[in-house]
């Protein structure tokens, strides 16, 4: 994609931003001083509660007005605000780049992830994966657009085999958005469980072409392997065609089932659709996103 392209699909991303972002609210954060409610009890303006003094408490916070009325010290509680932390992975398969609108799709929702949750205030980690080969992005690449040209420079050993995740530094606590077009072979359930680990909060993103899902073919035809660059001629006829959409089908009622057995919001989102349509539609209903207000 040129630069030009990147800039307009950046564009839609900030108008989608300004309407949605991750269900940051949906979490309990623990962490860094921000706008979010957490855990505990903190130092911002939104009274809480109170409870006796303790030798080692914050004087400032003793209530002495009541201290006046009894001789007892008690202390002023506070909402505790916390940054909310949210590393996204984007998936460099050669898959999710080979077609101009799918490549555009995957980079508004890159830059819709980034934006809306830089926006929010969250602490942000951007990571790409392919094949057995894994980086961490940057986040300054984001808007000089380079991100795009470090992620697609991957160098894996293998690029047929899934986004190597485990050596990504991934944080504790964190809203972690995976972006991928899910199209490897993998058992869901364990890539699921690596990305929840440390209590992490998971969510699938996932860009598909209409080509893909409902093909059309019929008769004579040069397949390429996106990912190994090979190519392969076959004649497609219905039943293979058939078996293909029935394969195709299979494969993402695994991934929905294991979803949900892992308690991940899962959103497929399409190329073809406008963006911030896409997202009303597919990832608000299955909590991927909440509104910004």
């Amino acid at each position: 994609m040129t630069r030009e392209e990147l800039q307009q699909c950046h564009g839609r991303a900030m108008a989608a931003a300004a309407r949605l972002r991750l269900p940051l609210r949906s979490r309990v954060w623990r962490g860094q001083a921000g706008e979010f409610t957490g855990g505990g009890t903190g130092s911002s303006m939104d009274f809480q509660d109170h409870r006796a003094y303790s030798p080692g408490d914050d004087p400032r916070h003793i209530n002495w007005q009541a201290y006046a009325r009894t001789g007892s010290y008690t202390m002023k509680l506070y909402r505790e605000e916390v940054r909310p932390v949210v590393d996204v992975i984007l998936d460099a398969s050669d898959s999710m780049f080979f077609d101009p609108l799918k490549a555009a799709r995957v980079a508004e929702l890159f830059y819709f992830l980034a934006e809306s949750s830089l926006a929010a205030g969250a602490s942000l980690a951007l990571h790409a994966a392919r094949g057995d080969a894994s980086l961490t992005l940057d986040p300054a690449a984001l808007r000089s657009h380079q991100w795009l040209e470090a992620a697609r420079g991957l160098k894996a050993e293998d690029p047929t085999l899934p986004p190597g995740l485990s050596r990504l530094p991934l944080r504790p606590n964190a809203i972690r958005v995976f972006l991928s077009d899910l199209l490897f072979n993998t058992e869901p359930d364990s890539l699921l469980r690596h990305l929840g680990q440390r209590h992490g909060t998971v969510i699938l993103m996932a860009p598909f072409l209409a080509s893909e899902a409902r093909p059309d073919w019929s008769g004579n035809y040069e397949f390429i392997d996106a990912e190994a660059g090979t190519r392969h001629a076959h004649r497609i006829e219905p039943a293979i065609l058939r078996r293909y959409q029935e394969a195709y089908v299979n494969h993402f009622s695994l991934w929905k089932t294991s979803a949900i057995r892992h308690q991940t919001a899962f959103a497929r989102i399409p190329a073809e659709e406008e963006l911030v349509s896409a997202l009303f539609r597919e990832a608000l209903p299955g909590k991927a996103l909440e509104p910004t207000t």
